[in-house]
């Protein structure tokens, strides 16, 4: 059964969706960006009645300013109070629960990463975790150098090149931007972050996603599953699958 929850954080009303399952493991799903809760192409809805239909109770919300939610959005740095008050809330709701795993995807993964302990979370599945110091409109640099790497072996390529085809600046730009040092601050935070959670915490890469590739550019020395798209929020039906397989295969090791 999916029911909506309003529930309290730092003055303001949060608004959630439980789908209700008997088990002891739950499932909590927190979005990135500025997505509402059902996820991009209704993907996070989905996989929360797959989930629960498995046995396994769900629970999804919107974050301050998001969607449904009052109060203004901060963004996912300022998300703290926001998820200790979600997970509060669905232990509150599922009092069954013996364990808690959250997923997120993009800079939702980096929050839990960051403040998972706090909420009183048990592990963590992370998507594309978001790594990105962005000073710039051009991609991160990890995914410059993936690009130019195919373009390199690609006879069309070549070709749009020497006829003209190619903004010349752009990618000079580009390559002066994929060779140059920058400060990883905010990536070396992240990957820390991961690390602390040790085996509580995995990683999954959709390979062909800029964000992603910057994730793993930051991170080899870690772990992480892979998808073969190049959709961030995998959106096509085969990427769902194995998304719902890998998160299924977790709740079970929890």
């Amino acid at each position: 059964m999916r029911s909506l929850i309003a529930f309290p954080c730092a003055g303001e009303t949060l608004i959630g969706t439980l789908d209700a399952a008997p088990g002891r493991t739950g499932l909590l799903i927190v979005s990135g960006g500025n997505e509402i809760r059902c996820g991009a192409h209704r993907g996070m809805a989905l996989l929360a009645a797959r989930v629960a239909a498995a046995g396994y109770p769900v629970f999804r919300y919107d974050r301050r300013g998001i969607g449904d939610s009052t109060g203004e959005d901060r963004g996912y740095l300022s998300a703290r109070d926001d998820l200790v008050a979600a997970t509060a809330t669905f232990r509150a709701r599922a009092p069954q629960l013996a364990t808690i795993l959250a997923y997120g995807n993009c800079d939702a993964a980096s929050t839990l990463a960051l403040h998972g302990h706090t909420a009183g979370i048990d592990r963590l599945l992370l998507a594309n975790p978001w790594t990105i110091e962005q000073v710039d409109d051009l991609p991160p640099a990890a995914a410059i150098r993936a690009t130019y790497r195919e373009r390199l072996t690609s006879p069309r390529a070549w070709a749009k090149l020497l006829t003209g085809r190619i903004d010349l600046a752009k990618a000079i730009k580009g390559l002066r931007k994929a060779s140059a040092k920058t400060p990883q601050t905010l990536a070396t935070q992240i990957v820390a972050a991961i690390e602390g959670w040790g085996n509580a915490a995995k990683v999954i890469l959709a390979t062909g996603d800029a964000t992603a590739q910057a994730y793993r550019a930051a991170a080899r020395h870690l772990p992480a599953r892979t998808i073969a798209t190049a959709s961030h929020s995998f959106a096509r039906e085969e990427d769902q699958r194995q998304l719902r397989d890998a998160v299924l295969a977790t709740l079970a090791e929890a």
